[in-house]
């Protein structure tokens, strides 16, 4: 099987000949300044240069064992197209918001509808295209940031949290709003060709705003996106929630993806019990593949396929930039030490 066929079929529950390592981009991002420098080519100007953005991902995947490429490799672009400013970092410093769009809940004509021909949602956009055309065995991600955290980057986040509570209805207004650029912004990069949509709501775990609110404010828009996309695309969805989930109890079985990826503080023995039978995907220590060795690493993914039984091997967030590829490259030789399991039987 090609990479791409072997993300498909795990994530549809399909026989697969084993499993896949992949590191979706977006919150995930898989880009390390080591390989930058192999093929000469950075941030931050690969976040606004197509050719660029796809020449990194690509690197991601040929150099460090990646199996997947994805776009783009931040949470900003989305609160950018919807006002606010942003700074694209450095090298070694990903993209983060430095002004908010709107000063209150009460300003939502402040926001702009996202528009997916300009900017960098243009840019993501054409990436995609550029990468089904190079590597069409490799699966390419679609990564957007979920409602709530693309709302906490829209406004202050202690004055979002505090309308979930005390002004539910702008609350409401300010998810919903998010949720229809998202959707617009998904649909055009699935509409180039992308194969796999990942949402990361890191902002949206239990541990901040609690299972009532998880199931007001997060469920039913997350679920009206992963809908969408799978009525009219029929593509398989992968969502990743931060934190402790354990607080969310069984709430996580109820979001509509075929994944469910979670932080390293959640094993993946407890990620199945709380997600009945999706496809779990995780969960190696971000700070192990940035500070520890080769082989501390290629141990954790040792236990995570053969202890937990995880479907897909994955860090459990974003990769930080100081990773060096020795210790990425550690995780699919763990997979190749190891027999495929269900659901790749």
């Amino acid at each position: 099987m090609n990479e791409r066929e072997r993300l498909i079929s795990v994530l549809r529950k399909e026989p697969a000949d084993r499993r896949p390592f992949i590191c979706p981009g977006g919150m995930m991002t898989m880009v390390v300044t080591e390989l930058m420098e192999k093929i000469e080519c950075y941030w931050p100007e690969a976040h606004i240069d197509a050719e660029k953005m796809a020449a990194l991902t690509m690197a991601a995947n040929r150099l460090a064992g990646i199996e997947n490429l994805g776009v783009p490799f931040c949470m900003t672009v989305e609160a950018e197209a919807m006002g606010a400013e942003v700074d694209l970092g450095t090298k070694d410093i990903e993209p983060r918001v430095v002004a908010y769009a709107a000063n209150s809940m009460a300003d939502m004509d402040a926001l702009s509808a996202i528009d997916v021909m300009s900017g960098r949602a243009k840019v993501c956009v054409d990436a995609v295209k550029i990468l089904k055309q190079k590597a069409p065995d490799v699966p390419v991600i679609a990564n957007l940031t979920g409602p709530v955290s693309l709302a906490t980057s829209l406004v202050d986040p202690l004055v979002y949290y505090r309308a979930l509570r005390k002004d539910k209805e702008a609350a409401h207004a300010l998810t919903g709003r998010s949720t229809e650029s998202l959707i617009a912004f998904g649909d055009a990069m699935l509409e180039a060709g992308a194969d796999v949509l990942c949402i990361a709501d890191p902002s949206a775990t239990g541990e901040i705003i609690g299972r009532e609110a998880f199931g007001e404010f997060v469920l039913p828009y997350l679920n009206e996106m992963l809908d969408h996309f799978r009525n009219v695309f029929d593509v398989p969805a992968i969502v990743h929630i931060c934190g402790d989930v354990r607080s969310l109890g069984t709430a996580l079985a109820d979001i509509s993806a075929e994944a469910i990826s979670v932080d390293s503080v959640v094993g993946i023995k407890t990620l199945k019990e709380l997600i009945g039978g999706k496809v779990t995907m995780g969960n190696i220590s971000t700070r192990l593949l940035e500070k520890g060795e080769p082989d501390s690493v290629f141990k954790s993914g040792m236990n995570a396929l053969v202890s937990g039984g995880v479907d897909i091997l994955a860090p459990a967030c974003g990769i930080s930039p100081k990773t060096p590829i020795r210790n990425i490259r550690s995780l699919p030789k763990a997979i190749a030490r190891t027999k495929p399991q269900a659901p790749c039987c």
